[in-house]
């Protein structure tokens, strides 16, 4: 689910924005209104886009988090199963990156304070740069 795309003319003007390992990475380039926009690329994954980087590094964390997810069929307003399955904290930094989603929707839907979400949020993080470290620990790049 994208907040906004990219067209085909602007893959001249694109740039790794920050590469991960295992061939996923960020890609900025520019909408077609001139505005930075942000692409989240993985093997086996349909992409999503931003409009800002610091969203599609959440999603990018989310994605390390569960071992990778594809949303393909789940619909404009669906979760995939593995985000679900992973628990609270997984599904609301996953529902951070969606679009019209932020921590006071979030707090206020869950019945919680923002600061809880934030924390569900950096829990996430943390995970995920555990992942990655561990993955490159055993030479995975």
């Amino acid at each position: 689910m994208s907040k906004s795309d990219t067209t085909p003319a602007d893959r001249d003007r694109r740039t790794v924005y920050r590469e991960y390992l295992l061939n996923v990475r960020i890609v900025e380039s520019q909408s077609e209104t001139g505005d930075p926009v942000y692409r989240f690329d993985a093997p086996n994954h349909g992409g999503s886009t931003f409009d800002d980087p610091e969203t599609a590094e959440l999603y990018a964390d989310v994605y390390f988090d569960v071992n990778g997810f594809e949303e393909a069929g789940t619909g404009e307003r669906g979760v995939p199963p593995t985000i679900i399955q992973a628990g609270r904290d997984t599904l609301v930094a996953y529902l951070l990156t969606q679009p019209h989603t932020d921590v006071y929707w979030l707090a206020s839907f869950y019945g919680e304070k923002p600061e809880k979400i934030q924390r569900y949020v950096n829990r996430v993080r943390k995970r995920a740069t555990k992942i990655r470290d561990g993955a490159r620990d055993h030479g995975l790049e």
